[in-house]
């Protein structure tokens, strides 16, 4: 392949990249439009979401406190700190995860 080939195939190779590229401003502007029309639509939604879940409101007019463990390393550990949690005042045992040395599935 000479020069002036090698120059022609990278300019048909330029034009097909502008060409995906003039796809793909179109389709982000038509994204755009679609974020903008859920915003307003969310804007005007007037309820709150409330989760209930064993007879908590989670969203709803009071407080509903959570806690517990950011890991857990044992059963023992993780139903100890639910009672103190639970003694303590929350509602809700926030959900841990179990570190991967302690895991019983590892």
């Amino acid at each position: 392949m000479d020069r002036n080939d090698a120059e022609r195939e990278i300019d048909r190779i330029r034009d097909a990249i502008n060409r995906v590229d003039e796809v793909i401003v179109r389709l982000l502007n038509q994204r755009a439009k679609y974020a903008i029309e859920i915003g307003e639509i969310k804007a005007f939604r007037r309820e709150k979401t409330i989760v209930k879940t064993r007879g908590i409101e989670i969203g709803g007019p009071e407080v509903v406190v959570m806690a517990g463990p950011c890991t857990v390393e044992s059963e023992t550990q993780l139903f100890e700190t639910a009672r103190r949690v639970a003694r303590a005042g929350a509602r809700v045992l926030r959900g841990g995860a179990y570190k991967p040395r302690s895991s019983p599935y590892a």
